[in-house]
């Protein structure tokens, strides 16, 4: 047997066990489970940011586990079985890839995503929209979003135009907080997602260069606090300037590191 199948089977198997034997997961339901399954989610996405291939092996695990928890209780009511999952994602698949499973030609990546956006308004999606989640953190949800539309075509042209309206929208956001008006929650949001714009434009995903920027702010930050420590300083009784000469030799520290 495929080594594959082998293993997947054993995982399905090990469900049953525990669905049949164990009391805690006997009791978990499709509702209790969905809290349990975005947390593995995100550890799956800071395993990517630290590039730790190990913990992303356990936590690509964690989460096929879920998947099949999920089918396991489905298939209790009656529902669905694991494999009618597996071949309606195949189906999907195919029939999304018309490129490679049909006759269709395509030039390059972006014309794939615009083919795929049409065949899902073809399938009976009233919205090219209709397919981001509510749920989705405000950051992703704005750079699915701008795909989306791409996808048929409602995009700028050059980056230059989307940087000119980056400007634009910092000189309003920047107006309305020069008078203190309500409208600069609304104009913050709006810079933010001319910047989101922007960022694909350049093929940066805004979501993994931020993660990157709080992984980075909380490694330097946490040296800084043990740096004070060692020196026998408390840092909550230290001004400013003191904790940022701090900072800045965390920050010199942290760049020998990685340069050796």
């Amino acid at each position: 047997m495929d080594p594959r199948l082998k293993a997947f089977e054993r995982l399905l198997n090990i469900m049953d066990d525990l669905r049949e034997q164990c009391p805690w997961d006997q009791k978990q339901t499709l509702e209790s489970l969905r809290n349990l399954t975005i947390e593995e989610t995100y550890e799956l996405a800071d395993a990517i940011t630290k590039n730790d291939l190990q913990e992303l092996k356990g936590e690509i695990g964690d989460l096929l586990l879920h998947m099949v928890f999920y089918c396991k209780i489905a298939t209790e009511q009656k529902a669905f079985t694991i494999t009618d999952a597996l071949n309606t994602v195949c189906e999907k698949l195919i029939h999304r890839h018309p490129h490679i499973y049909g006759d269709v030609k395509v030039a390059n990546e972006e014309e794939v995503k615009a083919n795929w956006e049409k065949l899902k308004l073809k399938e009976g999606k009233k919205s090219v929209l209709s397919g981001v989640p509510s749920s989705l953190p405000s950051l992703v949800k704005a750079t699915r979003i701008q795909e989306k539309v791409k996808g048929i075509g409602f995009e700028w042209e050059h980056a230059e135009d989307v940087w000119k309206k980056v400007k634009e929208e910092l000189k309003e956001f920047e107006y309305e907080v020069s008078k203190n008006s309500k409208a600069q929650e609304e104009e913050f949001g709006d810079l933010l997602f001319s910047l989101v714009n922007y960022a694909r434009f350049v093929n940066i995903s805004p979501e993994s260069a931020l993660s990157k920027t709080n992984l980075k702010f909380i490694t330097r930050f946490q040296l800084m606090e043990n740096m004070i420590l060692e020196e026998g300083h408390s840092i909550d009784k230290m001004s400013l300037k003191d904790m940022d000469a701090f900072w800045e030799r965390a920050k010199i520290s942290l760049k020998k590191d990685s340069a050796s």
